[in-house]
């Protein structure tokens, strides 16, 4: 899919740990994938009661974490998987493996949070799962870190920078979820990744 630069492709303790928990929780999922969407995926805040009166799957705060280890397909997990691997090894050889898990969990759950706003709106009763919002939160950061980096994607085998990767990226996503492109696909989550990681990066600039 893509290729960030050189760099050492050694798969880094936490990103190998998110690596086999999502991969066993995956293969969980092949033989209890409903039980396991009804208490870990992301589900809409149920503020009027009409979920739990009529005995459907409600939000808990365990939920902005759990969803990102749930997929919905092989597709779905290797591509989030590949990302993770890509830029997730870049990030934590660069920051370390403390700031690296703190950095990839603040943008799952802030990811998980915009989706929950932007469902309040939307309306409808639907889960959310997947990585994406840690993963485009890495992209993000990948982006600032090394923004004059080329990177090379395989559907559009020229070379990119990657702050215009990112900025190309960030649009289409905006774009697909006012739109409604690609129904099915929690855009807003992936923005949502993308903004908390930038959060942590400017908290993270002014601290240091």
């Amino acid at each position: 899919m893509i290729n960030p630069g050189s760099q050492n492709m050694m798969i880094a303790p936490v990103v190998k740990l998110l690596l086999i928990l999502n991969i066993g929780i995956f293969l969980l999922q092949l033989v209890a994938f409903e039980r396991m969407l009804v208490s870990l995926a992301l589900w809409p805040l149920d503020l009027s009661g009409l979920a739990q009166a009529y005995n459907q799957p409600t939000f808990h705060l365990h939920q902005l974490l759990t969803y990102g280890f749930l997929h919905g397909g092989f597709l779905h997990l290797f591509l989030n998987m590949y990302a993770l691997w890509l830029f997730g090894t870049r990030m934590e050889l660069y920051w370390g493996s403390r700031d690296f898990a703190i950095y990839y969990l603040v943008c799952v759950a802030g990811a998980g949070a915009v989706q929950l706003t932007v469902q309040l709106f939307e309306g409808g009763i639907y889960p959310t799962i997947g990585a994406s919002g840690g993963v485009f939160g890495l992209l993000l950061a990948y982006g600032v870190m090394w923004p004059e980096n080329r990177i090379f994607l395989i559907f559009f085998p020229v070379p990119i920078k990657a702050k215009w990767f990112v900025l190309i990226y960030a649009v289409f996503e905006l774009w697909a979820g006012i739109t409604g492109t690609a129904a099915g696909v929690a855009h807003f989550a992936h923005l949502g990744g993308m903004l908390f990681g930038f959060l942590m990066l400017r908290y993270w600039r002014r601290r240091r």
